[in-house]
């Protein structure tokens, strides 16, 4: 269970900083940054808090709202267009979410504690954390608001466009997506740089000359 070993080590105000969605087909990157108050992250919430990718939906939903609620605790989120993750492609298009994440809290940090090995460029201080979704409480609050915030999102595309499954698979290449893409080809909010999506486009082209 993640910790708040490096919080406490840091002092002041930090911020634990994630995305979620590089590997989708579909959809944008999000960013969240969790701004803790200076006394650290409130221990009544310790218990709902982990790893998103280790919490089912409903236990993400409770953490969510849990933190949402906690009136010590301040959120950014931040994302990433499909046009910007092609322009850029979807490291610099993650920086990016981050960076913006951080940006839109109320009170800039005096540290972000980032996942990853690799930290955008902040108006603070960073340090990165590898795997620090499973290690530290304020990165794993991030990945779950930026989880939330993004299954959201793709569930109500998802009404938009019923035959590609993104109220269940959230844009990952499932069965059911790439079942959906080979009968009726990528929508404006697919990512033309990936895989499957690319190869389609290339036959349409091809069919076209």
């Amino acid at each position: 269970m993640p910790d708040d070993r490096l919080e406490r080590e840091a002092g002041g105000l930090v911020a634990g900083v994630d995305e979620v969605g590089r590997g989708p087909l579909a959809g944008p990157v999000v960013a969240a940054a969790v701004l803790l108050p200076a006394s650290g992250f409130p221990a009544h919430l310790a218990g709902l808090i982990d790893d998103s990718k280790k919490l089912d939906a409903a236990a993400r939903d409770r953490a969510f709202a849990a933190l949402l609620a906690e009136p010590g605790i301040t959120i950014g989120i931040g994302a990433a267009s499909v046009t910007e993750i092609g322009r850029l492609n979807i490291l610099h298009a993650s920086m990016l979410a981050m960076r913006r994440a951080v940006e839109r809290l109320p009170t800039i940090p005096d540290l972000a504690l980032v996942d990853g090995n690799r930290a955008p460029a902040l108006p603070c201080a960073a340090r990165c954390v590898v795997g620090g979704d499973a290690k530290c409480l304020s990165i794993a609050a991030a990945s779950i608001i930026a989880k939330v915030v993004r299954d959201r999102a793709m569930a109500r595309l998802a009404r938009r466009y019923p035959v590609y499954g993104w109220e269940r698979n959230a844009g990952y290449p499932t069965p059911a997506h790439r079942a959906g893409l080979t009968e009726f080809g990528p929508t404006p909010h697919h990512r033309t740089a990936f895989g499957l999506v690319r190869q389609l486009l290339a036959m349409r082209m091809e069919a076209v000359a």
